[in-house]
């Protein structure tokens, strides 16, 4: 008998993560910074992905939409106690536009969204990046994708997990889009995965790991750098930048 037929196989793993730290976790782009929620955030965030106005940005997600400001500040303080997801409040003085930075410890800007880190599994170093609601003002904008970026850096190097996941609905095809865009690998369908809003969900799964995310890194910077727009219009697509040279 072969001695070493019992050894497991697969790549050698050493390391470890640790999960996000409310105190260490307040993340700095150029467009836009994430804070850890809180309910200090919910009356600037009622304004801008709150009311019946805001009400299709609830579409693909478990809770809402919030009618009024009390029930919405009822969400937020159920997300902020929710031991199974660690949800940022993301703040931009404008979404648009570039804001600079007033002081060593300032960092000025408005309660815009909220994105999270949930199915936090330190031990074998898995995370998801979800529960995402965007203002409509910064939808589709270069500050969108500036969120993700940091939350992904925070992911792999500051807390040292070696899979980010994203997880939409199956007929949310924006969000899969993004997550293509993004540089998110499609790991297929999970049939009948959820249920939600008394409604069956077949759900799509996304990845990157740390294998792919140097390459998945430098795509993002390449493309959120200042020489690649003029006139506020970026001069070369994501897709393009990430796409292997012929």
């Amino acid at each position: 008998m072969d001695p070493t037929s019992y050894e497991p196989e697969g790549p050698l793993v050493t390391g470890i993560a640790q999960p996000p730290d409310i105190f260490n976790a307040n993340l700095r782009g150029s467009y836009v910074s994430l804070t850890p929620l809180s309910g200090s955030h919910a009356a600037q965030l009622y304004l801008n992905i709150g009311g019946a106005q805001n009400a299709h940005l609830y579409k693909y997600l478990s809770s809402g939409p919030f009618t009024t400001e009390e029930e919405f500040k009822k969400y937020v303080e159920e997300l902020c106690s929710n031991t199974s997801l660690f949800p940022f409040a993301i703040l931009s003085e404008d979404p648009v536009h570039k804001f600079e930075k007033q002081g060593e410890n300032e960092w000025p800007g408005t309660a815009i969204g909220i994105i999270s880190l949930l199915n936090i599994v330190v031990p074998h170093r898995s995370v998801e990046i979800g529960h995402v609601l965007y203002a409509p003002t910064l939808q589709r904008t270069t500050a969108a994708t500036e969120v993700v970026y940091l939350l992904m850096k925070y992911a792999f190097e500051d807390l040292g997990f070696l899979r980010v996941e994203w997880k939409c609905n199956e007929k949310n095809r924006p969000s899969a889009k993004a997550a293509l865009r993004l540089g998110f690998v499609t790991e297929g369908t999970f049939r009948a995965h959820m249920i939600v809003k008394g409604r069956r969900r077949d759900s799509c799964w996304f990845s990157i790991i740390e294998d792919e995310w140097d390459g998945v890194k430098k795509a993002l910077e390449n493309w959120l750098a200042d020489e690649n727009f003029e006139g506020g219009k970026q001069k070369r697509k994501l897709e393009d930048i990430r796409a292997p040279k012929a």
